[in-house]
């Protein structure tokens, strides 16, 4: 069955849901959680979680309210359009994209850093440095043929990546069901020492981490026209997703805190492994990591389907150039939004591993920026036009849609300078570089075309 933009609309409930959460846990519960823990200890990195994942779930209500109500391709680009207009919308959307991107590349960095720790032998083709950090040749190019190889399923048909999707998560989650039931086998509180690194400032420091860690639920707007689920449902699924994302997230911090000592976190590259081995043996060790690597392909998949959602949306409205809307005559994707998504994400692992925070730092103030706007647009469409049909209907009304204003903007000056979490200027490089980059398209594409429709009237 095809949408009225040309897609396939064949995605069901289980599809869906493993997109959501597939996106959301992906490699930085493997990754991560000893940087957040390092940052807030133990109960101060859980407090930081749940506050930044209530303010998620907050938003989330929203977002599963404008996606029941407006179930097409691009998700944010149309509810900011409707309700603020080309300019906000031009702006969210591209700052979603530029999330879906850094993920993306994350992922493309991650993938050949977690090999290393299977196979040895890996990385001894050295090309150069970047910022300290090596950059081999065979390491690269695993990243890179793995975003090309999803790339490829991905045009193909999105049942086809929801399928392997679905079946990757389930690894996960058996790996992650593993990991907590470590607790009670090996589990003890006194390891949770400290409980608090740097007090209030620690928990900030935390929190600016997470909001990468939460992004993913967004892939359901993006794709909302190719789930064949009942608006309401797809609200429903949306905010289910982040509840469990949010569990998840908490239930995996408490048990690296308990397993390992903090020495024990500090001096292990992967934290999470070395719980599970602690807990299960070596083997337990391994089953985790590669449960891990299976987290990158779900997250990278998802963000390559949300990304390309949300470009050829844009490309729809005269926004982006006009090659990136076309759909592929026999799978029903956009195969050139596809295509532009999996080079960048070809590309990223040529910045060596120290591009991993940058990734994740500039993606969560990114996010922040697409989440502020989202907010406004759910407050103005609630005030214009107040008898919409609204399948899933957020309680909190207006208010709500303040809360969501006032945290996604509190979050973001976090990485402003000054504040606990700071972009450090590649960081910064990155995210202005890539709104540099949207200017030109909206300068040269959108504007001539707002201007001749005004001219027009």
């Amino acid at each position: 069955m095809s949408t009225e933009h040309g897609l396939s609309r064949s995605l069901k409930w289980l599809d869906t849901m493993a997109l959501a959460f597939g996106a959301m846990v992906g490699w930085a519960w493997v990754a991560l959680i000893n940087d957040i823990l390092a940052r807030g200890g133990s109960v101060g990195s859980m407090i930081g979680t749940a506050i930044v994942g209530l303010v998620i779930l907050a938003i989330g209500f929203i977002y599963a309210e404008l996606t029941a109500a407006m179930p097409k391709v691009g998700g944010e680009h149309v509810y900011t359009k409707r309700a603020l207009g080309g300019s906000a919308s031009f702006i969210c959307t591209w700052a979603i994209i530029f999330v879906y991107v850094a993920v993306c590349a994350f992922e493309a960095v991650a993938l050949p850093s977690v090999l290393d720790n299977l196979f040895p032998a890996l990385g001894n083709i050295p090309l150069y440095q970047i910022n300290g950090s090596d950059v081999f040749l065979d390491m690269a190019l695993i990243g890179a043929v793995t975003s090309l190889l999803l790339t490829w399923i991905n045009i193909r048909g999105v049942k086809l990546a929801a399928f392997i999707q679905t079946v990757v998560v389930g690894i996960i989650l058996i790996a992650g069901a593993m990991l907590i039931l470590g607790i009670g086998i090996k589990g003890e509180t006194i390891n949770m020492e400290p409980l608090f690194v740097g007090g209030v400032g620690g928990v900030f420091t935390a929190m600016a981490m997470v909001p990468f860690l939460m992004t993913g639920f967004d892939v359901i707007p993006q794709a909302a026209e190719e789930i064949n689920l009942p608006p309401k449902k797809i609200g429903v699924l949306l905010v289910a997703s982040i509840v469990f994302a949010i569990s998840w997230y908490i239930l995996i911090e408490l048990a690296v805190a308990m397993l390992l000592t903090a020495e024990e976190r500090s001096a292990s590259s992967f934290a999470t492994m070395a719980a599970a081995e602690v807990a299960f043996g070596r083997n337990g060790g391994v089953f985790l990591l590669l449960a891990g690597i299976a987290g990158i392909l779900t997250s990278w998949n998802s963000f390559i389907i949300g990304g390309s959602r949300a470009i050829f949306a844009m490309a729809k409205d005269g926004m982006l150039p006009a090659f990136l809307a076309r759909v592929h005559p026999r799978y029903k994707t956009p195969y050139n939004a596809i295509l532009f998504i999996g080079i960048l994400g070809a590309l990223a692992p040529f910045l060596g591993r120290k591009a991993l925070v940058w990734f994740v730092d500039g993606g969560s103030f990114s996010l922040m920026i697409a989440y502020l706007l989202v907010c406004l647009s759910f407050i103005v469409l609630r005030k214009k036009e107040p008898e919409m049909p609204r399948p899933f209907k957020a309680k909190g009304g207006v208010a709500l849609g303040w809360f969501g204003v006032i945290s996604s903007l509190a979050i973001a000056l976090l990485y402003f300078p000054g504040f606990p979490a700071a972009l450090v200027w590649q960081e910064w490089i990155m995210v202005l570089g890539w709104f540099a980059l949207g200017s030109v398209s909206y300068f040269t594409i959108y504007r001539p075309i707002v201007k001749r429709k005004i001219l027009q009237t």
